[in-house]
């Protein structure tokens, strides 16, 4: 079994329920065809880099699956360059190393995490305070050596 992931846009002017039926139409080509869908993601509704079609805007999908050979990959995008509700559309061979990762950002294991800086920056106030105690309390403990000293 081969891997691939086909990711497209569709035109954002068209209804909610048109744009999940045009993503649902390609799951059921690729289901027909005998892949096996391992993932869809719904990325919604992004602003695009420079107009197509006159259009600024569109909602992005994108298939990852596992198919039983690559000659079915030039039926998918004949009918992606047919359908006029797409704006465009890319398809691409997953090897071994783009497989482990998607699988690790599914899972959670690469992505949006808390940097160190931030946590660094959470704990900072409680250790200024923590530092300044010491220091007022050397502060006091010279100022009565120094009143000591004065007394005898």
């Amino acid at each position: 079994m081969k891997n691939y992931e086909v990711t497209f846009i569709v035109d954002s002017v068209l209804s909610g329920d048109d744009i999940k039926a045009t993503a649902q139409t390609y799951v059921d080509f690729l289901k027909k065809e005998g892949c096996t869908i391992v993932h869809i993601d719904e990325m919604g509704l992004r602003q695009l880099a420079y107009p197509i079609k006159k259009r600024t805007t569109g909602v992005y999908y994108c298939i990852e699956f596992e198919a039983p050979t690559g000659a079915l990959i030039a039926d998918l995008e004949l009918h992606m360059r047919r359908d006029e509700r797409l704006l465009r559309f890319l398809t691409v061979a997953l090897d071994k190393y783009g497989v482990k990762y998607n699988k690790d950002k599914r899972e959670g294991r690469i992505g949006k995490k808390k940097k160190k800086g931030d946590e660094a920056e959470k704990a900072a106030p409680a250790q200024k305070a923590e530092a300044v105690a010491p220091k007022a309390e050397a502060k006091v403990a010279a100022a009565a050596t120094e009143a000591k000293a004065e007394e005898e």
